[in-house]
Order: structure tokens, then sequence, then C-alpha cells
């Protein structure tokens, strides 16, 4: 579960920071993993999950994650041109309104045994995972990463720039919507598996950038390998850290992330579009 999610969080990571052209993107920091953490105690709290028989926490967290996507895409292009500084607003506006929404279903219900499991969705852990509840995510990323793989070439026009990836031939909304789409998906399972895990989808992708390029045939299965090795040794940290029991992953990657945020944020140096 470990390599499946930090593949995954790697990967959506790298394609969002390039789909629109935002070095700070990522499924956290933009607000996705908090409205697929909405969706996931919408199911788990109100019995939303009687309604569909295949999928539901899966589902519902889907759902949240694209809601999520679109309220940040709306947002950050109101008045004017898309920038980074209005795409992390947007993504700061998401977390809080679908946190609070989350907050709010939490304060409602009358199911202690739902609350305590709404808990392991806020902070992330890897605990729960069994061989029998691996394959959707699992299942997901692999055909993700063909997706993605596939988009290498768009991917890296629109690292030139909107207009010389237009006058290439590629159709801007059609790839952003398509990439949007498949991370909010991959991002949906992901927390319904193991919860919201942050900062690896920000930090993974600079760090490989500066070594393999930013050529994404070789950045995107660069990440993902690198996403993977990061969350099994925090994995480990977190189950060795404390005597007395496990941390939340989420709170490890955290602590790394958050400081690797802020160098991205002040100073925004790392060759992002550099080949």
């Amino acid at each position: 579960m470990a390599v499946i999610t930090g593949a995954g969080l790697a990967m959506c990571g790298t394609a969002m920071q390039s789909s629109v052209q935002n070095p700070l993107a990522d499924p956290y920091i933009l607000g996705i993993s908090a409205g697929a953490s909405l969706g996931a105690t919408f199911s788990i709290l109100l019995n939303a999950s009687g309604i569909f028989s295949g999928l539901p926490t899966a589902f519902w967290a889907f759902i949240g994650a694209l809601a999520a996507s679109l309220l940040v895409m709306v947002l950050s292009g109101i008045g004017s041109q898309v920038s980074t500084v209005k795409m992390v607003l947007a993504g700061t506006i998401a977390n809080a309104l679908f946190s609070a929404f989350s907050s709010f279903i939490i304060y409602i219900a009358s199911s202690a045994e739902g609350i305590r499991t709404v808990t392991f969705w806020t902070m992330g852990s890897l605990a729960a995972a069994k061989w029998n509840n691996i394959l959707h995510p699992g299942l997901g990323v692999l055909l993700g990463s063909i997706f993605l793989l596939a988009q290498s070439r768009n991917l890296n026009a629109l690292l030139l720039g909107e207009e010389a990836a237009t006058t290439l031939g590629i159709t801007l909304q059609a790839v952003r919507r398509n990439i949007i789409l498949v991370t909010a998906l991959l991002t949906g399972l992901i927390v319904s598996s193991c919860g919201v895990i942050g900062f690896v989808g920000l930090i993974i992708p600079h760090i490989v950038r500066g070594f393999v390029g930013s050529d994404h045939r070789r950045l995107l299965p660069s990440a993902m390998l690198t996403g993977a090795l990061f969350l099994i040794w925090a994995d480990v940290l977190a189950r060795t850290a404390l005597p007395s029991g496990e941390l939340p992953i989420g709170i490890i990657t955290a602590l790394i992330g958050a400081p690797f945020f802020m160098y991205v944020l002040f100073k925004n140096s790392l060759g992002f579009s550099n080949k």
C-alpha cells in the first residue's frame, strides 16, 4: 500500500504541476485531498454507501476530489489569468471549506465508531492495509500511469507556455480537463484506502526534477519510484518513532513537507521548467 500510495501521489503531483504550470500544485495543497476526505466522511457517517454497491467509499471520495478540483480551477480563473498565488489561495479556500463541511458532518453524527473511523481519514495511516483492499488503488495507479505516460509529449509542451503549446497543436482545455479527472480519481481512490497524506505530491516531483530534468518520459517513472520509496521509509519511521504506538503517516509527511513547501513558495528556483 505504501508503494501504491507514494507512487500515485507523486505521479499526480508531477502531472498537476506541469498541466497547470504551477510548481506549488499537488492534491493536498490544492484542496483535492480535503475534498476526497469530505466524500469519505459523508459515506462513512451518513451511510451514503448504501446507494452504490460497487465502490461506495471510493466513489464518494472521488466525487469530493472532483468537486474540489473544479472549485479551485473556477476560483483561480476569476478576474484574470491563472497565477501561482491565485491557485494556492484557491486551494486554501477549498481546504478550509471542505474541512469545515467534514467537521460539521462529524459534529452532527451520532456514531462513535464512525467518528473514530473518520479520524483515520484526517491524519492518514497505512495500518488498515490488507491484501484484499489494495486492488482498486493499485489498478487505478497502474491505469493512471499508463494514461499520464501517454501524455508526456503534451506535458512537455505545456512547460513551454500556453502559446507555444497551442502552436504545437495542443488543446489546452481538453488536456487539462483529462488530467484533472485522472488525478481526482486517483486521489479519491488513495484517500479512500489510507486517508489524507499530504505533501508527497509536492516535494517528490521537485526533488526528482533536479536529477532527471523535466522530460516527463523520465520524470514520471522516476517520481513514481521515488515516491514509493519515500512513503515506505516514512511508514517505517511512523511505526518506530514512538515505542508505545504508531504515528499517523500524515504527520510524518507534513513535518517533512511543510518546510519544503515554504522553501518552494519563497524561493521558486528549483528548475521547474528547465529541460
